[in-house]
């Protein structure tokens, strides 16, 4: 249970496999916690009402827009970040195809997709393009159309699957 100081509330959950702990206003939204309390400024905020995908997050396991949540709701959780993707230095095999495939211009909507299409890989290993599609449906592209994102997609589940072979 969150504890309460001063107007804050404090929220212990585990961001990108770390433990962490921070103190947040009861109103404030994760996308701003993530962003202002932990300084992970991978998570974008696009339009603030959910619409646009930019600030899209795994909380335990399942594809969120951290604007849409409270902060204190994480109480307990697993989040996952763009930040957490890579292993290290090496770049999931997402993020090399993005980069390999021009599939990111201005870079706002990038982490929203690499997030949202890790989820997507994570539980199915080899979608169809209209499977990605669906999976990305949430996310909105301003710069580059969506061609050069699923082809990034399917790249990637490709040599997924190779390593996992």
């Amino acid at each position: 249970m969150p504890r309460t100081h001063a107007l804050r509330t404090q929220v212990q959950c585990t961001v990108n496999g770390d433990e962490v702990d921070f103190l947040c206003a009861d109103e404030a939204s994760l996308l701003n916690a993530l962003r202002d309390e932990l300084g992970l400024t991978g998570v974008k905020e696009g339009c603030g009402t959910g619409d646009c995908g930019a600030c899209t997050i795994l909380v335990d396991g399942k594809v969120n827009c951290a604007c849409l949540m409270f902060a204190p709701e994480a109480e307990g959780s697993s989040i996952l970040t763009v930040e957490g993707i890579a292993q290290g230095d090496e770049l999931h095999p997402l993020q090399q195809t993005f980069l390999e495939g021009a599939a990111l211009q201005c870079g706002v909507c990038t982490p929203g997709f690499l997030v949202a299409a890790k989820a997507l890989l994570d539980d199915n290993s080899d979608p169809t393009e209209t499977e990605i599609r669906y999976a990305l449906a949430g996310n909105l592209c301003r710069c580059t159309g969506y061609d050069k994102i699923i082809r990034a997609v399917q790249e990637a589940a490709v040599q997924l699957n190779g390593a996992s072979k």
